[in-house]
């Protein structure tokens, strides 16, 4: 992943502040032509700087008001396969691996505790889960956020 220049933080601040922001916009507001803005996006995009578009959208507007959070305990000679099956399962938005007693963290998604319990159980069914620990998200507090970093990163 390329290291981010001063242009391209404020160009990802920029974004952050206006994401339907047009180039010619961000090209004005920045001074820089709209060819460079246009090329940097491109660059930032095909490097992978920025994320799936899709965590933009309230899983709650798409009927799944509750999220929980999966710690898997899994064999881990099976983590690769076992990642690969919950991406098949269209509730699971994000899986993390750990060190530590957990290996694998899965946020889900859920319309109600009768929901959740049937996704634990998909979950389980997984080859080579062992078992799982599951905590209801009371409420997302801090969201995810990358703003903070762009005053302090170098």
């Amino acid at each position: 992943m390329p290291q981010c220049d001063d242009t391209d933080r404020a160009l990802i601040r920029a974004l952050l502040d206006d994401p339907r922001a047009t180039f010619v916009a961000l090209a004005q507001r920045l001074g820089l032509s709209r060819n460079t803005v246009q090329s940097r996006v491109q660059r930032l995009e095909d490097s992978g700087v920025f994320t799936a578009m899709d965590g933009r959208v309230n899983a709650a507007s798409l009927g799944y008001p509750l999220a929980a959070f999966v710690a898997v305990h899994a064999r881990q000679r099976r983590l690769h396969a076992i990642v690969a099956e919950l991406a098949t399962v269209p509730e699971v938005l994000q899986v993390h691996g750990l060190s530590g007693q957990i290996d694998l963290l899965v946020h889900v998604v859920c319309r109600d505790a009768e929901d959740l319990f049937r996704i634990d159980g998909v979950i389980l069914r997984i080859e080579g889960v062992e078992r799982t620990e599951t905590s209801l998200s009371m409420g997302e507090l801090l969201p995810y956020r990358v703003g903070p970093l762009l005053g302090v990163a170098r």
